[in-house]
């Protein structure tokens, strides 16, 4: 994803902050009011570059089979580093 984007936001007149260009295509969010008044946006959308997984049933089962399987210990090593694959934009 890159570096965080901080940045100043006015309030409008009805009191409302405008993050339309912080949030492409994101229309839900869940939002957290601390006690020091910190206002946390989440996004409760399924995110565009994960969506494919939910709309192919085969591919979704077979990642909760790998999660249920690594969560019951039964992994194996992998005979490759597949750290030289990582995409440092996602």
């Amino acid at each position: 994803m890159g570096q965080p984007i901080i940045t100043t936001r006015q309030t409008d007149s009805e009191d409302r902050i405008y993050v339309g260009d912080l949030a492409r295509g994101v229309k839900r969010f869940r939002v957290t009011c601390d006690e020091e008044r910190r206002i946390i946006l989440e996004p409760e959308d399924i995110p565009e570059r994960e969506k494919w997984l939910y709309e192919n049933p085969e591919a979704l089962a077979s990642v909760r089979r790998g999660i249920q399987q690594s969560k019951e210990g039964k992994t194996v090593l992998a005979r490759e580093d597949f750290t030289k694959y990582i995409n440092s934009e996602d």
